[in-house]
């Protein structure tokens, strides 16, 4: 890897991934508007990082929030719930239960704050900042984002930056779809497994038809918006398949973002892609990027030996919990450092993350969609030794 360009890797990604979201929005006028003039932002924050790169300090082009610690579904094998991102409010309602009423009612209280979490203003902030350093796309999840409409319009405002939101889709509605209208770089990535059958199965009976309601609310409005798809080795053949791609495309879905399982404890390992799964993930990839030329596709963590190892701890990316906790990833939640005292640019520069990057680690072999889980013990050694500094 000691010839591997990093900084090259990464700009080229945003290079592509802008291309690729331009090529797909080429007869959405608007869309084509917003992304003309993202382009002359993408070149400005990458000068941006280069000049920090001259000085010693990598910036990555993407960042993870967690804007919320509240969802309204209980998703079987939610990493979220297992990390204990996610808690039960009263505001939350239950998945055979939620419907556009229902999700309509919780919008009245969704910007309930508990105390622990970030608030608007720091998230503000941060992303004031997160523009100042040169990033570029900032994914912002939870919880359900949906949940924090005030987070939301405030990302909005950013303009330079990309904000893909990751949300289960059951609380799209005419109303809060008016926000994605008026603001471009706000693009919801909806969560779907798969069929009606599998989608219900693992996030609640009735939560497709709901899921695929909202779809056609964001077309109606010629929004731009992708899938997130949860990747396992039982679902593989279903989601990768021509009549899956075609069932999102002809509800006007743009792009699909293939997250690798990743196990929440040991009994679920077995879920997670191997090698050999992720080399046919890669092989399909690419030949769905070649013939779909309509869409934009893209693996999370992907192919990680085209990039060098993973990109976790800020070698291309980190994580902010709820609560302001600087993370690798939403995988690994391990901190030794909290965006309510410290600056994006200090947190960047944690001890945690200097230790991760500086050990080798990132570039580990492994088997689940996340390389530090298997090194659990050592980012938690890590993290006591940063805590005794």
């Amino acid at each position: 890897m000691r010839d591997f360009d990093l900084q090259k890797y990464l700009n080229n990604g945003i290079e592509k991934i802008t291309a690729d979201i331009i090529r797909a929005s080429a007869h959405n006028p608007r869309e084509t508007a917003f992304m003309a003039g993202f382009l002359r932002s993408c070149s400005k924050a990458r000068r941006i990082r280069a000049s920090h790169e001259s000085a010693g300090t990598h910036i990555p082009p993407f960042l993870i929030a967690s804007i919320t610690d509240r969802c309204n579904l209980h998703c079987e094998g939610c990493y979220a719930r297992a990390n204990h991102i996610c808690t039960d409010r009263q505001d939350t309602c239950i998945p055979t239960a939620c419907t556009h009423e229902s999700a309509s009612n919780s919008d009245q209280t969704s910007t309930a704050v508990s105390d622990h979490t970030l608030s608007r203003n720091r998230w503000s902030e941060i992303f004031t900042e997160a523009a100042r350093l040169g990033i570029s796309f900032i994914l912002l999840a939870g919880g359900e984002p949906f949940l924090r409409p005030d987070i939301l319009e405030s990302a909005a405002e950013h303009r330079q930056i990309i904000f893909p939101v990751f949300t289960n889709g059951t609380l799209i509605t005419d109303s809060s779809a008016v926000l994605f209208d008026k603001n471009r770089n706000l693009i919801p990535v909806l969560s779907i497994e798969g069929s009606r059958e599998t989608t219900d199965q693992r996030r609640g009976s009735g939560t497709y038809d709901i899921l695929t309601a909202g779809m056609k609310i964001l077309t109606s409005r010629k929004i731009l918006f992708a899938a997130s798809v949860t990747v396992t080795r039982d679902n593989m053949s279903e989601v990768f398949s021509d009549s899956f791609i075609d069932t999102l495309a002809n509800a006007g879905c743009k792009g699909v973002i293939y997250v690798e399982f990743v196990p929440v404890d040991s009994a679920s390992i077995p879920l997670s892609p191997d090698d050999s799964d992720r080399e046919t993930i890669m092989q399909r990839l690419d030949a769905l990027r070649k013939a779909r030329r309509d869409m934009v596709f893209v693996a999370f963590p992907g192919d990680e030996k085209r990039s060098g190892g993973c990109l976790a701890a800020g070698r291309g990316f980190f994580h902010i919990n709820p609560r302001g906790g600087a993370e690798p990833c939403p995988f690994s939640p391990y901190s030794d450092s909290s965006l309510k005292a410290v600056s994006l640019l200090d947190a960047l520069q944690s001890p945690l993350f200097t230790k991760l990057r500086a050990s080798g680690a990132l570039e580990n072999e492994h088997i689940g969609g996340c390389t530090l889980f298997e090194q659990e013990d050592m980012v938690k050694e890590m993290l006591e030794e940063s805590d005794e500094q």
